[in-house]
């Protein structure tokens, strides 16, 4: 039985674990295919990639592009690329180069409700200070006592319509394939079961990722419902996607679910992992 995790995330963007650590914990919860999928960055694959390889696994490229569509952030994940491309390599230093500025109109907003000390306390927590990002701030809003949790701070400060979030320009859909397909790559949508779309605006999101390229979307996902993985077999068949999985596992105790833990994928789907 293959256990296939293609999505999760290491210290070199908002994990907790660096790279190898990321590598040898799936390795150790059974993982045959993985695939590490930082933020708008690659730094971390050759550790995560030794480390598999030495475990027997088949490691796959990845990475999760932030986006924006809609008026909303959505992530694309990249799976099995080129990571020596230039286009791709360009186009995520890109996405990369404005978080260090979004992160400080954020750590300006919080002080205005009366939570000093944000920026310098969430770049304590960012491995990778050029990736800052939501996360980072989630954990020291926990360290300070804000919140009990981070998904906790996520809901009561730094999503659309709380105080500590600030609009950002991302990625564009076109791009994101772009960059991804022209790489030799399979695109990605993740977690849609997260975004606040209604029938009509998935739908259109979906023709828009087909119409443009995109191939395959997640089924599975650590934060899916079991109803989630239903609705989004039944797109991944009307649309003739493949079915992506993957926990979007962060560190232990702040994820959905830990590596290699998902719920298997729905027969009658065709895996993104049969195309590598």
């Amino acid at each position: 039985m293959q256990i296939v995790d293609l999505h999760c995330h290491s210290s070199a963007s908002d994990g907790l674990l660096p790279p190898a650590e990321v590598a040898r914990r799936a390795a150790e919860n059974g993982v045959n295919i993985l695939a590490l999928t930082d933020h708008d960055d690659m730094e971390g694959l050759p550790d995560a990639r030794a480390v598999a390889l030495e475990a027997g696994m088949l490691f796959i490229n990845g990475v999760e592009i932030s986006i924006e569509w809609g008026g909303l952030q959505v992530h694309i994940v990249g799976l099995n690329f080129d990571d020596r491309d230039a286009a791709l390599n360009a186009g995520l230093l890109s996405v990369r180069s404005g978080r260090v500025g979004r992160a400080q109109r954020m750590s300006a907003e919080l002080e205005k409700i009366g939570i000093e000390g944000c920026f310098a306390g969430a770049m304590r927590h960012a491995e990778n200070p050029n990736l800052i990002s939501r996360a980072h701030f989630a954990r020291y809003l926990v360290e300070i006592g804000v919140c009990k949790d981070v998904r906790s701070v996520f809901e009561s400060y730094i999503v659309p319509g709380r105080p500590g979030y600030v609009e950002h320009r991302w990625a564009t859909l076109e791009e994101s394939i772009r960059w991804v397909v022209g790489a030799g790559g399979t695109a990605v949508i993740a977690h849609p079961g997260r975004y606040k779309l209604n029938r009509a605006e998935m739908r259109q999101l979906l023709e828009e990722f087909k119409a443009l390229g995109g191939q395959a979307i997640e089924v599975v996902s650590g934060s899916h419902s079991p109803e989630n993985v239903a609705v989004f077999s039944r797109f991944a068949r009307e649309y003739g996607f493949m079915a992506s999985c993957g926990s979007d596992f962060h560190g232990p105790g702040e994820s959905y679910i830990d590596l290699g833990r998902l719920a298997p994928t729905p027969q009658g789907l065709t895996p993104v992992w049969e195309a590598f």
